[in-house]
Parts: structure tokens; C-alpha cells; sequence
């Protein structure tokens, strides 16, 4: 089922505990977002919902609220799943600060991180687990705890976590659970795979659909330059010197996103990198610098596109595509925030030609090509064309299409 409504002007009509809103009030929360305002009733009466909406939205209150409000009243665990350790600890932030007076308590259970810590902290009872999903597993493979108390799922980005391959774990997680559990799923895609979880694990959900699938941010304002690999640092000296404000970068591959961190830092620009292989203290410690200010620009793979929640990012560039086509409209959605305006700018090359065509059936819009601008004089080495670019094992790059075929080699190299 769809479910609208008009807009409403705050969160006072929405059913919310008077004890919660006034949480929500001192935390300056006062106009819900639409995906706020749709998704928190029909969740708050105990419905099943499958929601659609760009990233930036605001979901995690969207089933923060009647998660916390549900708890209150019913007792039991609520588990959310998340694709990354970075959104698992910006999801369990929101819910320390919402729930700080309420006496809620937390776990996250995520990789890189210590696994006495948490252990224990699962055996403090915590009203809400935060996890990811292979970790999630461990933990009820060596029987450090069960799913008996769960009584409402929340899939968070699930496009993304079928995306890298964790269909079979969340599967798993789902038929643990009591088959009395509410669950809600939340995604900015609707791929096959979730209508097929949501027909076999869901009750009738309702589907709450704020923008269609696959729909960038009308605030964004897209542009693409065609330009050569050899050339693409020079471009991106000068657009940085051109634009001042925070600027979020996407490499491809982690050897990719370090190399081009290392020209920013020789351009003169604070910079730092994020992917797969950095710790998990690494990369808390390079976000938490995005986030403050002690890095203008930071440089990612597809591994975080969706693990940066920072706002007032003015300019997100795509320094090569990404491994298909659901992944743009995450990469440039981490601009244009909040209703906040943004910009993005991909790089691209005649062999990208196919791919952009793919990008612009999904967004259902035309990206402006924009005239390669006059550069300035080559201050670097060129780089070699194959650090830059996905290959397969044969060294070839393969085309848009047949890049999501094999998931556990484009995992590896991020």
C-alpha cells in the first residue's frame, strides 16, 4: 500500500509522545521532512513500511522516533542493520542524543572494532542493537546473543547492502528473528532484491515513496567534463582553487583515493582519505576532521558514499564513475542536504559515454556537459592510467554493465 499526505507543519500531529517531543523540540527538530512526516505514523501504529527516499532525508528519525516511543511502551530490542561501521556509528549517535534523558541504551557491533567491548556491552541488555550485518552474525554464531527480544527490524540503505553482498547474512538475520517483529526497510533504490525480502519477510508492508527511485536531489546542480585521465588532476586543481567550501571526493579504487589525496596535500588544501583499508580509528578520525573543518576536502571510495553524513558539503566531484549507476545518485547525494543547494561534477572520458546514458535513464534527466576549462601548467607526474580505474583480473576495464557482476573483486579493491 502507498500511503500520502500534505506536509505537515511540525511533529506535534504525528502521534509522538509528549515526553519525546519535547526531546525533539530542545534538539531544534520542528518541521518534519517528508519521509518524517509519512513514515512516523504509519510506524508509530505498528505497520510494516518499505520507504523510498534520497539520502539526506532524514530517515534514521523517521524510525528513530517510533522505534525509541514503541520500545517505551512494549519492552523488547530493536536491531538495525547498516551496510558500514560509519553509518552504524552516525545511527547509534542520533540515537545517544535523542535518547540521553530517556536512559536508552545501545550496542554497536560492527568490524575493525574491539569485541570484549562489545560483549559487554551486550550483556548490559541494551534496548537497541546497531550492527552490521557479517558482524551481527558472528556474534550469533559464537552465541554472544539472540534475536528472542526483538521486536522491530529497521534495514537501513538496503539497496546498498544487497549491493555488496549481504542478501544471504540479512536473510538469515530475518528468519532469526520472532516472526511477530515489526520491520522496516529504507532504501533510495528499489531493486528486485527488496520487493522479493519485503514479499517473503514483510506483513503487507506499505510502501512510503517521498521521491522516485533512483532521483538525485532537485537542489543538486549537476554538470559533467570530459576529460582525459591524464588530465584530471590538473582539472581538479583548478576547480578546487575556484570553490571554496568543503569538497567531497570519489575515487574508485583505495589506491586511487590515496594517490589523489596526496596531490590535494601538495596542492596546498588540508586533505584526507577514507576506504577500506584505513582502520576503523582512521577513518572515525578522518570523518570527524571533515566534519570540523580540519580537512577542506576528503577523498572516498563507494565504501562510504553512504557513511558521510556531514553537512553543508558544497561540492561533491566524481573523479571517475562509479561501478554503476545507483552508486551516482548516492555519491552526489551527500551534497544538497537538508534542502541546503550542492553541486556535483564528474570527470569522464568518450569511454564513459555508455555509462553517463545509463546514469541519465535512472535520474530520468539530461547531465549538462560542460567545455573542459583552461588548465594550469602540470605540476605532478602523470599517473598511470590503470591506478585510476576498475580493472578486471585480466587488466581490462569492463563495461558499465558487467561491472556489478563480480561483487567480492570490486569489494576487494575498495
Amino acid at each position: 500500500m502507498t500511503q500520502t499526505h500534505k506536509i505537515a507543519p511540525s511533529f506535534d500531529k504525528l502521534g509522538i509522545a509528549p515526553h519525546l517531543l519535547e526531546i525533539l523540540h530542545e534538539l531544534e527538530f520542528t518541521v518534519p521532512t517528508p519521509i518524517q512526516h509519512q513514515c512516523i505514523p504509519a510506524a508509530l501504529e505498528g505497520k510494516d513500511i518499505v520507504g523510498i527516499a534520497q539520502t539526506g532525508t532524514g530517515k534514521t528519525l523517521a524510525f528513530g522516533a517510533p522505534m525509541i516511543q514503541l520500545l517505551e511502551k512494549n519492552g523488547g530490542q530493536g536491531l538495525i542493520l547498516l551496510p558500514t561501521r560509519e553509518l552504524a556509528l552516525q545511527v547509534d549517535e542520533v540515537f545517544r542524543v535523542i535518547g540521553k534523558k530517556l536512559g536508552l541504551r545501545t550496542v554497536v557491533l560492527i568490524g575493525g572494532a574491539s569485541s570484549h567491548m562489545q560483549i559487554r556491552d551486550i550483556r548490559r541488555n541494551p534496548h537497541i542493537i546497531v550492527s552490521t550485518p557479517g558482524r551481527l552474525i558472528d556474534h550469533l554464531k559464537q552465541k554472544n546473543l539472540t534475536l528472542d527480544k526483538v521486536k522491530m527490524i529497521v534495514l537501513d540503505e538496503a539497496d546498498r547492502m544487497f549491493d555488496i553482498g549481504f542478501a544471504p547474512q540479512i536473510k538469515q538475520i530475518l528468519s532469526f528473528a520472532p516472526k511477530d517483529r515489526q520491520t522496516l526497510m529504507f532504501s533510495a533504490t528499489m531493486p528486485k532484491a527488496i520487493s522479493d525480502v519485503a514479499a517473503k519477510f514483510m506483513r503487507t508492508p506499505w510502501r512510503i515513496e517521498v521521491a522516485p527511485s533512483g532521483t538525485p536531489a532537485a537542489n543538486i546542480e549537476q554538470e559533467i567534463i570530459m576529460v582525459s585521465k591524464e588530465l584530471r588532476v590538473q582539472l581538479l586543481e583548478k576547480i578546487l582553487s575556484e570553490n571554496s567550501g568543503t569538497v567531497l571526493i570519489f575515487s574508485r579504487t583505495k589506491r586511487g583515493a590515496k594517490k589523489i589525496s596526496g596531490y590535494i596535500r601538495d596542492m596546498g588544501h588540508s586533505a584526507v582519505e577514507i576506504h577500506s583499508d584505513r582502520s576503523l580509528s582512521q577513518r572515525q578520525a578522518a570523518m570527524a576532521g571533515f566534519k570540523t573543518g580540519k580537512f577542506r576536502v576528503l577523498v572516498a571510495t563507494d565504501i562510504a558514499a553512504r557513511g558521510i553524513d556531514v553537512d553543508n558539503i558544497s561540492l561533491v566531484i566524481n573523479f571517475e564513475l562509479p561501478d554503476n549507476s545507483d552508486d551516482y545518485v548516492h555519491r552526489i547525494g551527500r551534497t544538497g542536504r537538508a534542502g541546503n543547494a550542492g553541486k556535483s561534477v564528474t570527470f569522464a572520458g568518450p569511454e564513459d559515454r555508455n555509462d553517463i546514458r545509463q546514469i541519465e535513464s535512472l535520474i530520468k534527466k539530461t547531465i549538462p556537459v560542460k567545455a573542459l576549462p583552461v588548465l594550469p601548467p602540470r605540476r605532478f607526474p602523470v599517473t598511470p592510467v590503470r591506478q585510476f580505474i576498475a580493472e578486471d583480473t585480466r587488466g581490462r576495464r569492463r563495461p558499465f554493465g558487467q561491472r556489478n557482476g563480480n561483487r567480492n573483486f570490486h569489494r576487494g579493491r575498495r
